[in-house]
């Protein structure tokens, strides 16, 4: 006697909706996963431009990632070799009026402790008030009972100007992806709380060393092959019907289908969209479709191959009423030697330079590492390309209400960085989502009840727009 497997479209190849599919295909789920796009990956992917193969937005991970690294080495991705592991660090070109703090390898607290007390660029007044903000996070347990902006948090703290210009507003937007006038201090205390307030590990900072694309969504795919499911690119979910117990997903271009349940990993607004013409989720459409975002820019210059800045990757003093946009760079050659000689610059919550046109604000980004690293010819490399993802995050703001996994449809699920959580707009939380998404189905939950449709949190996404 046979056994029919549960059968369940995922819709959205992003990281949610590949962390959900790998997760349902592990306990046996037959799988099928819908990608509209031609490649998986959603806003965490790498693009072809002009024949080369660049992520459509530089990415740092955090050592407290504990999902999103496990789930790389459950599809055959050593997270060891993958990615650059650094310690805790806030490191500005020499001599550019920044700062250098760096964590030691020593066990917590020890490290930031040290790290403080080593810290350059900083007054004794900026060290003092690094403190009492640390002892004070801690002993209120990383949170306040009224959620207020990043801002606020900081000074109502007294944290020092120098201090908030040189390491929490560029935490904040890394982060959150928001400025820290509008940013939710819970959301960015949670952040702190599990990464430098916890284990030296899980402070570390992990930048990728393989594109995006290789990272994860093309393990995943390889994953759900050897598990039984299938992967169906350049298809886009149009509707969403009910079949008896199950659903039936009608795809352009496709057959239409029916499943026992669905995964919508999809971005908010779309997911919102399937879901408006159902009554039972049409005030949760309105909140998905109701949510604001923030862009990201990434641009790309290459230079001579020779070309190597100090460090892998350092933080710029940004100003853009100076027109100094970049607030990280990367230098892709000290993580792929296949890159030699290209660097990566990103600018968060980049409304003011995605307003630019794309040679302009490639322009201003080579004037400003020029005048960051003297004396290495930055102000006229060979090629620029810039990157802008218009919709990166959701604007994680004071107070904003996310929904829950499950719906009120019986066994319609949603997954994505946006749905309830502790986390911005991370892969992680993208990651957590797709599989709490896929246990909330494979709980065989029928009420839509559980992980309501209204509650507080944290939660990729679709193609990258190049300027």
């Amino acid at each position: 006697m046979s056994v029919t497997k549960k059968a369940v479209a995922v819709i959205g190849g992003g990281w949610a909706g590949c962390a959900a599919a790998v997760e349902l295909a592990r306990k046996g789920v037959q799988v099928t996963l819908f990608e509209a796009a031609r490649t998986l990956g959603g806003r965490a992917r790498a693009v072809d431009i002009d024949g080369r193969l660049l992520d459509n937005g530089q990415h740092i991970l955090l050592g407290a990632y504990k999902e999103t690294l496990s789930l790389l080495s459950r599809v055959g991705v050593d997270p060891k070799t993958a990615l650059l592991r650094l310690p805790l660090q806030m490191r500005y070109p020499e001599h550019s009026g920044g700062m250098d703090f760096v964590a030691p390898r020593l066990p917590a607290p020890w490290h930031m402790t040290i790290a403080l007390l080593r810290a350059k660029g900083l007054a004794r007044a900026d060290k003092l008030a690094l403190a009492r903000f640390w002892t004070a996070a801690r002993w209120m347990g990383w949170r306040l009972d009224t959620d207020v902006s990043v801002r606020t948090l900081l000074e109502r703290f007294e944290q020092t100007a120098r201090l908030q210009r040189l390491m929490w507003d560029p935490l904040c937007l890394a982060a959150l992806n928001t400025p820290p006038e509008r940013a939710s201090a819970n959301v960015f205390l949670a952040v702190l709380r599990d990464s430098l307030g916890a284990k030296r590990a899980a402070s570390d900072m992990l930048i990728p060393r393989l594109e995006l694309s290789a990272l994860f969504p093309q393990a995943a795919a390889r994953y759900l092959a050897a598990n039984g499911g299938s992967v169906l690119t350049g298809l886009k979910a149009a509707a969403l019907q009910r079949s008896g117990d199950g659903w039936s997903v009608a795809a352009a271009g496709a057959d239409e289908r029916v499943f026992d349940a669905v995964v919508l990993a999809t971005p908010a607004a779309q997911s919102g969209f399937l879901l408006a013409p159902f009554p039972e989720t049409a005030q949760l459409a309105e909140q998905l479709q109701a949510f604001e975002y923030e862009p990201i820019a990434t641009c790309y210059l290459q230079y001579d191959p020779g070309l190597r800045l100090p460090l892998p990757f350092c933080a710029l003093l940004d100003a853009p009423e100076q027109r100094h946009f970049g607030q990280f760079a990367f230098d892709r050659g000290q993580l792929d030697a296949a890159q030699a000689g290209l660097l990566a610059v990103v600018v968060s919550a980049a409304g003011a330079a995605a307003a630019l046109a794309q040679d302009e604000l490639a322009r201003a980004i080579a004037v400003q590492l020029d005048a960051a690293f003297p004396g290495l010819g930055l102000a006229a490399p060979q090629w620029s390309r810039v990157i802008t993802e218009k919709r990166a995050t959701f604007a994680c703001t004071p107070g904003l209400q996310r929904p829950g996994n499950a719906t009120p449809l019986p066994g319609l699920v949603l997954a994505g960085d946006y749905t309830a959580g502790d986390y911005p707009a991370t892969l992680e939380s993208a990651v957590r989502s797709g599989q709490a998404a896929a246990s909330v189905i494979l709980r065989g939950n029928r009420s839509g009840r559980e992980n309501g449709s209204l509650s507080h949190g944290a939660g990729g996404g679709k193609s990258a727009s190049v300027q």
